[in-house]
């Protein structure tokens, strides 16, 4: 049986369309409430796996005045870590071509950070799903960016994107995770959240 959260407004705090298709698989009824200008940035001194957890937990934050009592509130973030460096959303296609090339040849992470609110509780937690890129060579970079404009994605790629059928060579972990939102997990975390 699915997971019945009728008795819930359930708020899915994001503009991004790949959460809104991942949410609406789930098949649970949710709105979207999009609040302008939330700080993302963060504490130059946490650990860089914790960073996406920090800022759902944050965007969580920015809602509370807009809760009600059945109100459960998602919120998520996601980075793409290659070693110690944080790729977030690129600036603009010069940045977008320099993040590519940088994944290029190499295996990097992806980690999204979930935090699910209601009014008298939170639970956040993380998902990291690893990426192998074969080699990128400039032409297709400079294609992909120019025709898919990926700048509102974390390390300047969608996975489900041209980018991804023709250089993403292996994936270790939650391939819906990459897209943007680890749902198996939400699925269980929900069931988890409304028991307790």
């Amino acid at each position: 049986m699915n997971l019945d959260l009728s008795a819930y407004d359930v708020i899915l705090a994001s503009n991004s369309p790949r959460r809104k298709e991942l949410m609406s698989g789930l098949d649970i009824q949710y709105r979207v409430m999009v609040l302008p200008d939330i700080d993302e940035s963060y504490p130059s001194n946490i650990r860089k796996t914790e960073i996406p957890v920090y800022l759902a937990k944050e965007k969580a934050r920015a809602y509370k005045d807009y809760l009600s009592d059945n109100s459960l509130l998602i919120t998520a973030d996601t980075i793409v870590l290659l070693g110690e460096t944080v790729f977030g959303k690129p600036k603009d296609a010069n940045e977008a071509c320099r993040m590519l090339s940088e994944l290029s040849d190499k295996t990097h992470q992806v980690v999204t950070g979930v935090c699910i609110t209601s009014l008298d509780k939170q639970h956040a937690f993380g998902v990291r799903s690893e990426v192998r890129f074969a080699q990128l060579d400039s032409a297709d970079i400079s294609y992909y960016v120019n025709k898919y404009k990926p700048f509102d994605k974390a390390g300047a790629y969608g996975i489900q994107e041209w980018i991804g059928y023709v250089g993403v060579e292996h994936i270790s972990g939650s391939y819906y995770n990459i897209m943007g939102l680890p749902v198996q997990r939400l699925y269980q975390e929900l069931k988890l959240f409304i028991k307790a």
